[in-house]
C-alpha cells in the first residue's frame, strides 16, 4: 500500500510541468512556467508572499516530522500513556 502511494505520488510530481496550458505559460515568470495556470504576479507583494509561505510550509513540515519521530516526551502520567497502556480486545 505505501509503494503504490510512492509511486502515485511521485508520478504526480513527475507530471507538475505538464498542467499548465501554453497560453498560462507565457504569462509566469520562469519559476513557476509549467506549474501554474492562470496570470502571474500582478504586484511586488505576490512573490515575496508566496516566498514567505513557502517557507512557513517548509518550517511546520519539519517540525511535523521532527515531533511525530521523536516526541519527546516521557512523562508516566502524559495522556499518551492511557492510550498506549490500554489493552487491546477482540471485539467481543
Amino acid at each position: 500500500m505505501i509503494k503504490k502511494l510512492a509511486i502515485f505520488v511521485l508520478a504526480l510530481l513527475f507530471a507538475m510541468p505538464m498542467w499548465a496550458c501554453e497560453a498560462c505559460e507565457k504569462q509566469q515568470p520562469a519559476i513557476l512556467k509549467g506549474i501554474s495556470h492562470g496570470t502571474g504576479p500582478e504586484s511586488g507583494w505576490d512573490m515575496p508572499i508566496i516566498y514567505l509561505s513557502g517557507v512557513i510550509v517548509l518550517i511546520t513540515l519539519v517540525f511535523a516530522v521532527k515531533y511525530l519521530v521523536k516526541p519527546g516526551e516521557g512523562a508516566e502520567d502524559h495522556i499518551k500513556r492511557s492510550i498506549l497502556n490500554t489493552p487491546l480486545h477482540d471485539g467481543n
